[in-house]
């Protein structure tokens, strides 16, 4: 299908990989690239097929959803969805790290995964409400523990404060420009002051801090 946004299927389970082909290939403009049953097949199939987004199981063998989100990311292959049931925070809070856009129960209805496969091929970000309450309330936790030390305190301009609550919806540059009337040049600028600012290296860390500090 030409043009379509050409998604990797990662998951160590053949009844999610195909529940999830069959939401994707019944979506207009969607196709799926090809399947992995382990993380290390995920990386070696992104390599090849240089799919769009990468749907990616975090609990996986040979190499887990973890490594193998750090090594896609790290070699600019594709842009990557954590599926997740969120019990096991270390491996949430090591996807977030390793630079995943996204992250999705795999109870999400069909609509929750198309929409959030177009957000982030577009740039944005997503979160599934019960994975950004849980990481919020787990940071909070280890904050709290002295496990990890506070955020700094930042001081945003106006700007930068609706930028980052933009950022907290997901909202990619292009949506950001258009809600606040500038230029996505000047957005570009804006996010990259935000993320300096909070000590953070992604879209999707700055928007768990947003969702944090709105709290």
């Amino acid at each position: 299908m030409s043009g379509a946004l050409r998604i990797l299927l990662a998951d160590d389970h053949a009844a999610i990989r195909l529940g999830m082909r069959m939401v994707i290939e019944v979506e207009p403009g969607f196709e799926v690239a090809g399947e992995a049953g382990d993380g290390a097949t995920a990386v070696s199939m992104a390599r090849a097929l240089r799919p769009d987004v990468v749907l990616m199981d975090l609990r996986m063998p040979v190499m887990d959803g973890v490594e193998a989100t750090g090594t896609i990311i790290a070699e600019g292959l594709a842009k990557v969805v954590a599926l997740t049931t969120f019990d096991h925070d270390s491996y949430l809070f090591g996807v977030l790290a390793a630079g995943a856009a996204g992250f999705l129960l795999k109870t999400a209805e069909p609509a929750e995964i198309t929409t959030a496969l177009r957000r982030v091929h577009e740039g944005g970000t997503v979160i599934a409400p019960e994975v950004a309450g849980r990481l919020v309330a787990a940071a909070v936790s280890r904050q709290a523990s002295g496990a990890v030390p506070p955020p700094p305190a930042v001081e945003l301009t106006v700007r930068e404060s609706e930028v980052l609550d933009c950022l907290g919806e997901g909202l990619s540059n292009v949506r950001i420009a258009r809600r606040l009337g500038i230029s996505e040049t000047t957005v570009k600028t804006h996010v990259s002051h935000v993320l300096a600012k909070l000590g953070v290296e992604s879209r999707l860390q700055a928007a768990l801090a947003a969702r944090a500090l709105s709290t």
